[in-house]
């Protein structure tokens, strides 16, 4: 049962809109109502929605892109504050740095460095995220990584403190992950070091190619979540599911892929619920079948421990 709000104006700018279907914000097209939803566009904006929660002892959660989230389908209490229109960036061609704000597309910034002959960022022009969930997960493909390029990223504690800096050693890099999913901040920047003189049409072609292989080997044409689950190195999650025949299984409209296993795909109107029995049976085969723990790469919200 949704609690009965009306939308309410923090300032002229900035609207808290009441009881929003947030399966409009997750790429795989999934997920109930949050209680408050707003899509601040600038600092003040987000300060005036942290100090507003704060104030009403209500928490905040972040959503970027939505790209590599799964979303329960109950009612999400708090404040959802969506990072997509917290974008723009800065390119100095010369020296090949660039700094990006966190709601900034990261296919958008690699199509950038590529048009101002910087290389370094041609592996994300398939990942449907932002940079600052680029940072969070340290985001990779085509074997790069977000950690080879970023030197630093600017913050916001969720607690109300002023924003700072963190640099790239601080950030406890790992295979996708990073120091941020420990920490209740968001990130407002992140700043990165490209290599600078390249051939603009030779670093686009290389774009262009990286993104025909993903969406050529991907489920790109349906709603997903992007990959499942880590790889357990030096094994692919995707492979280990394909061998146990789990190409195609269903739970409802919540589909194993049948492209790339290490995806489920909403054929309709799956639910969370479907989504969520899905991957406990993935891990439950994978564990029996090769004795390997298979460990999320997808982040969940609103959901309990026994869920």
């Amino acid at each position: 049962m949704g609690t009965k709000h009306s939308s309410i104006n923090l300032s002229k700018s900035i609207e808290l809109k009441a009881l929003v279907s947030l399966a409009h914000f997750t790429t795989i097209k999934v997920g109930g109502q949050a209680e408050w939803f707003a899509e601040p566009k600038n600092l003040s904006e987000l300060k005036l929605i942290i100090e507003w929660a704060a104030a009403k002892r209500i928490k905040c959660q972040i959503i970027g892109a939505g790209s590599n989230l799964l979303i329960n389908d109950n009612q999400l209490n708090g404040v959802s504050i969506c990072m997509r229109r917290f974008h723009g960036w800065n390119i100095n061609k010369n020296t090949g740095f660039i700094e990006a704000y966190g709601g900034e597309p990261i296919p958008t910034l690699a199509r950038k460095a590529a048009h101002a002959g910087l290389s370094g960022l041609e592996w994300a022009i398939g990942i449907p995220g932002t940079v600052g969930g680029a940072a969070v997960m340290n985001a990779g493909a085509q074997g790069g990584c977000t950690s080879e390029r970023l030197i630093s990223v600017r913050v916001l504690p969720i607690g109300g403190e002023e924003p700072y800096e963190i640099s790239q050693k601080e950030l406890e890099f790992d295979y996708r992950y990073s120091r941020l999913q420990e920490e209740k901040l968001i990130v407002l920047s992140a700043r990165f070091r490209l290599e600078p003189g390249h051939d603009q049409e030779e670093l686009t072609y290389l774009t262009n190619k990286n993104l025909h292989h993903r969406t050529s080997t991907q489920p790109y044409h349906l709603p997903n979540c992007g990959s499942v689950f880590r790889n357990p190195e030096p094994q692919k999650a995707g492979f280990l599911i394909e061998k146990l025949g789990l190409k195609g299984h269903r739970m409802g409209d919540a589909e194993i892929s049948k492209i790339h296993a290490n995806f489920i795909v909403n054929k309709g109107n799956a639910s969370a619920k479907d989504i969520q029995k899905l991957i406990k049976l993935i891990q439950h085969q994978v564990q029996n079948a090769h004795g390997l723990t298979l460990h999320q790469e997808v982040k969940t919200l609103g959901f309990l421990k026994n869920d």
